[in-house]
């Protein structure tokens, strides 16, 4: 760490130094914007309390989004996080750079990065063993599942900002009793579910042929983004085998529109997380002591909804779960290794999904088909309505923060999505 991460340290924008806020001073995360009702080209930005400050403001033209930003490298990231550090907590800049400042209110956001490419990891253990005990009672995880960072290869054109609607999607679905010889139904998904993940954007790259090696992988992540992988578990059953996930995720996928460095994020460092006795020591080229030592990242999630009506009665949104990527059974820097171990080229932008995060308590499970049984135990909602999967109009609402004793908490904002009837 260093004098940015200062608990002591406070800015002239006064809303910064709220304790309540997700971005304080110490966190500094990075976006897209523009300000509403213009015409204006989207351009970089750094949220400070309730405002955004131009990155323009540094000299920095970041174009229509923070690829150039990410590709820079850590010595110039760390670089401009000071010089940002310094002009935002100096009373004496406060004249000149006051001009660069736009409320976020007024200000439209985007998608931060534009995504060449996106993989989804399965590295939320107590997700994969809920949903194994669901369809394999006797064998809830599959043979390779401690040995190897499951993901599989997603669709980056449907990734889309906070606040962006989301349609349901439309499909194949069979039910699981049917007869062999039942042809299988298309319409819409009668199983929405959202899934609590982290997204982790992908800085420098790498050249084609040539892994990234464990001790190195942090250097090639910018920073991380609240990310919902919304589900159709109806579609997913069917369709899944031989070759895996389609048309039940490639519909949306909502991230938060500020990237929250991973220089932001160093005082929320934890070790990663412990394997029970008996599990398999990762292979070599998955394994480094300093990364076990300290590669986790203790960030906690919450998944919120609000029905239409609750909306209409404007009454607060209800919390369905909360859990942290403490639980997730694999690091950051093993997913990149992993992805990059057969000489995959990452570049500028990437986006890499933690899978659903989900803990081990009540109210600790990442998506619906967790908390209701897969749909046996109806949540109910403050307005007397019950919930098993989501339904059109509800508004589902993912928030991220850390906190730790004795540095100031930060947080992620929101990645929120309005659910629309199928077409």
């Amino acid at each position: 760490m260093d004098a940015t991460h200062n608990p002591e340290l406070k800015s002239w924008v006064e809303s910064a130094n709220d304790p309540a806020t997700d971005f304080p001073i110490q966190n500094l995360p990075f976006g897209v914007f523009r300000r509403k009702g213009t015409k204006e080209t989207p351009r970089g930005g750094v949220a400070i309390g309730d405002q955004i400050l131009d990155l323009a403001a540094v000299g920095l033209t970041t174009g229509p989004n923070l690829n150039i930003l990410a590709g820079a490298g850590r010595k110039a990231w760390r670089a401009l996080r000071k010089a940002l550090s310094i002009g935002l907590s100096d009373p004496k800049q406060a004249k000149r750079l006051s001009k660069w400042l736009v409320p976020m209110k007024k200000a439209e956001m985007f998608l931060p990065v534009a995504v060449g490419d996106y993989s989804d990891f399965f590295t939320g253990i107590h997700h994969a063993m809920t949903m194994g005990r669901m369809f394999r009672p006797d064998n809830p995880l599959l043979p390779n599942y401690k040995w190897v960072p499951i993901g599989y290869h997603g669709r980056a054109s449907s990734i889309v900002v906070s606040g962006t609607p989301v349609t349901r999607p439309n499909g194949q679905t069979r039910g699981q009793t049917s007869p062999p010889d039942t042809p299988p139904d298309f319409g819409p998904a009668k199983r929405l579910d959202y899934e609590v993940e982290l997204g982790f954007v992908i800085g420098p790259g790498n050249p084609l042929g040539k892994p990234i090696p464990i001790a190195r992988a942090l250097d090639h992540v910018f920073g991380v983004v609240l990310f919902n992988d919304w589900s159709a578990r109806d579609i997913q059953t069917w369709e899944y085998q031989p070759l895996g996930p389609f048309l039940a995720k490639s519909f949306a996928s909502t991230v938060s529109p500020w990237i929250v460095t991973l220089e932001a994020l160093e005082p929320f460092r934890c070790a990663a997380f412990p394997r029970p006795e008996g599990d398999p020591r990762p292979l070599p080229y998955l394994y480094d002591e300093a990364d076990q030592k300290s590669g986790g990242y203790a960030i906690g999630t919450e998944m919120l909804l609000a029905s239409a009506q609750m909306r209409v009665q404007k009454m607060a949104p209800a919390r369905l779960s909360r859990c942290s990527f403490r639980d997730s059974y694999w690091t950051i820097a093993q997913m990149v290794a992993h992805q990059t171990s057969n000489g995959c080229n990452l570049q500028p932008g990437d986006l890499l999904g933690s899978g659903t995060i989900s803990g081990t308590g009540p109210g600790a499970a990442g998506s619906l088909i967790e908390l209701t049984q897969g749909g046996k135990s109806p949540l109910a909602l403050p307005t007397g309505e019950t919930r098993t999967f989501i339904a059109d109009g509800d508004e589902v609402i993912q928030r991220g923060r850390c906190e730790r004793e004795g540095v100031v908490g930060i947080g992620f904002g929101e990645a929120s999505g309005v659910v629309r009837p199928a077409r």
